[in-house]
């Protein structure tokens, strides 16, 4: 989905469909001449809501039925645009991966997207994650500028139910009545915003779990991981750009902006590298590395900034005066401007204090990602640099011999 696309909110809302918005799809609409049949929505970003659609053409010469995803643009000009410049770039991922082994789903029967559990990334997510960040970064000269989790598709379904092959359900071929976006009345959009409602004030009234149940929770999860297909590929190249053609100063989503892109440095791969470190960290953690905010006499972006060096340690002056936009947020000595007292909290204890990671297993864990957090982008390690690193070896030699 795209990286504005919200987690408070179920529906994009009816509002947006209309001249220069939303297309309105119903079940049983037909694209293409024909060739894909809507089946139901699968999700929705600022600029396309995305459909899982049967493909009739190549279900006539196979045995087995194909379903693909189909992304529906914005109508409005300056979104066509953005659309055929995503399209010429998944036709190069696909053009160096004919096996469709590497980075990109083409057929939606093969993924799934979830809400990613809390898990040790000691169980292979990291190192699929990487391999894919290697192909597009060393072999396709892209960056993909907008990596977070919800990008990020598992190949196996964990429901069958939800597998349009595995679930044996017959296609949909014609148009229900009355099937209006996916079949959602006004009156059930009411429902799920009072069903949103509901849950958040059964949080409120019950408030956190003890660390006890979170730790009973996580081993729940974990032991839910063991033997599950968590091959990954990655989506959403509606930001992407080719390293010597960008084309916006701002990119990636808030949480995972690297410092050079907020303080206008330019950018290059290492921006993918900045993201892929606060991914892993959220799914070992299930929380954000940052969580910018914007208070009084200070902005967000000033916010992101002093959370940065609270975790990493003081950035470079050269780094901090850098910038375009580095006199908006530092002075000449590099100090932030509005935020003076820091509260240092280094990575590893943080993983011990917080997320109570054995210490031996926190300190490995921040030596992997505390380099791909250089303030100082040209030293982040590269992705194939990544792949070599004794974390993912010594963690991959553990799985071999479980197994």
């Amino acid at each position: 989905m795209s990286s504005s696309s919200s987690g408070s909110e179920d529906d994009e809302g009816f509002d947006a469909y209309r001249k220069g918005g939303y297309h309105a799809v119903r079940i049983g609409d037909s694209f293409a001449g024909g060739r894909y049949i809507a089946q139901r929505k699968l999700g929705w970003g600022q600029f396309s809501t995305v459909w899982l659609t049967y493909d009739t053409q190549t279900s006539v010469r196979s045995s087995k039925s194909k379903y693909v995803a189909l992304k529906i643009q914005k109508s409005a000009p300056q979104f066509a645009q953005a659309a055929l410049h995503e399209i010429e770039l998944l036709s190069a991922i696909s053009d160096g991966d004919p096996s469709n082994e590497k980075c990109v789903p083409t057929q939606a029967d093969q993924v799934q997207s979830l809400q990613w559990p809390r898990a040790k990334p000691s169980e292979g997510n990291v190192q699929v994650h990487i391999n894919w960040l290697d192909y597009l970064h060393r072999e396709l000269g892209i960056i993909h500028t907008d990596l977070k989790l919800e990008n990020i598709l598992l190949i196996s379904t964990i429901d069958p139910a939800k597998d349009p092959v595995r679930s044996g359900l017959a296609p949909i071929l014609e148009r229900p009545e009355g099937s209006l976006n996916g079949g959602a009345t006004t009156m059930s959009l009411i429902e799920k915003k009072l069903k949103r409602r509901a849950r958040r004030a059964v949080l409120r009234i019950s408030g956190r779990r003890s660390s006890t149940e979170g730790e009973e929770e996580s081993t729940k999860l974990r032991k839910n991981l063991q033997g599950l297909d968590i091959r990954c590929k990655v989506v959403d190249f509606g930001n992407a750009c080719w390293a010597d053609k960008q084309f916006a100063e701002e990119i990636q989503t808030r949480q995972y902006r690297a410092p050079e892109v907020i303080l206008r440095s330019g950018y290059s791969f290492s921006v993918d590298m900045w993201s892929f470190a606060c991914t892993a960290f959220e799914l070992a953690t299930g929380e954000m590395m940052f969580t910018p905010q914007g208070g009084q006499g200070f902005s967000e972006d000033e916010d992101h900034l002093a959370q940065m060096m609270e975790l990493l340690g003081k950035m470079p002056r050269k780094i901090a005066v850098g910038g375009s936009r580095s006199k908006d947020y530092f002075d000449r000595y590099g100090d932030l401007k509005r935020i003076r007292r820091l509260k240092f909290w280094p990575l590893d204890q943080v993983l011990v204090d917080k997320f109570k990671f054995s210490e031996s297993d926190a300190r490995e864990f921040a030596e992997f990602l505390n380099p791909l957090l250089d303030f100082t982008p040209e030293n982040r390690p590269t992705a194939q640099q990544c792949l070599q690193h004794p974390w993912l070896n010594v963690n991959t030699d553990k799985e071999a011999s479980t197994q």
